[in-house]
């Protein structure tokens, strides 16, 4: 049996891909733990400093496989199901509280859990037969799930929000598009090279100045204020002046080089 997700690093840059095509990359359990497992892993690996998801096949994810979340004997339907639910909403919590910014590459459907993966991400690409949904309100359940009601209204607004979780219907590339939900639509066989131009304007940053500016990203989304969101800005801005890293960026700006950063 193949591995349900696929992991390639190549030097600072590591690729995650869903692998159950088969399946149109629904969510199992053995994909939801090895997601979970390496994403965990990442909050301690600085030599990682960019994450590519990807998914194999026609379809970036199906969502949930219900057919492959099965309660164990002698454990209750509301156990199971919270079990079930907690698993796959932590590797969404794993995913933004990560260091590294995550680029994902989507084609096909992303429906239900496959929206959230992307929701969860930080920059998305997408191919022209893209389509999305909040699938959840479609299988008898709520339409908010996995972060859906937090991630979506930030990022299209409530309008559009509320039309994908209160219908289910889906969205097409163009409307992701225009709505900001991806950062542009490319054809298949350019998604590898959209995502490089991102990846090497990020690997010209500074280290930790890249992992800080994610994790203000993060958290300035819910500050209190302007005056919050400027207090975390100027105490980051303050902290990484005072690093090796940032006399070397500035000296190599003078010489006109490429800056050679140590991660100190």
């Amino acid at each position: 049996m193949a591995d349900p997700v696929l992991v390639k690093e190549d030097g600072a840059v590591a690729t995650v891909t869903l692998n159950r095509p088969d399946r149109l990359n629904a969510m199992n359990e053995t994909l939801i733990a090895a997601l979970d497992g390496y994403f965990r892993e990442l909050h301690d690996r600085h030599d990682i400093r960019i994450v590519v998801l990807k998914a194999a096949g026609r379809a970036f994810c199906a969502g949930l496989d219900l057919e492959a979340w099965r309660p164990a004997e002698g454990v209750g339907s509301v156990q199971h199901t919270w079990r079930t639910q907690r698993s796959i909403a932590t590797v969404m919590q794993l995913m933004r509280s990560c260091p590294q910014p995550i680029i994902a590459l989507a084609q096909g459907a992303a429906c239900g859990g496959g929206l959230s993966l992307l929701l969860s991400s930080d920059i998305r690409f997408c191919t022209p037969d893209f389509r999305m949904n909040a699938a959840y309100i479609k299988i008898g359940l709520g339409g908010c799930d996995m972060g859906s009601s937090y991630f979506l209204p930030r990022l299209v607004g409530s309008s559009l929000a509320s039309e994908m979780i209160l219908t289910g219907r889906f969205v097409d590339s163009a409307r992701a598009l225009s709505n900001g939900f991806v950062s542009a639509v490319v054809e298949a066989d350019r998604l590898g090279s959209a995502a490089q131009e991102i990846i090497d304007e990020m690997l010209l940053t500074a280290p930790m100045g890249l992992r800080l500016s994610k994790d203000a990203l993060n958290r300035n989304i819910d500050a209190p204020g302007f005056e919050a969101a400027l207090a975390l800005e100027d105490r980051q801005q303050v902290l990484l002046s005072q690093t090796e890293d940032s006399t070397e960026a500035q000296r190599a700006f003078l010489e006109k080089r490429k800056p050679d950063y140590r991660d100190r």
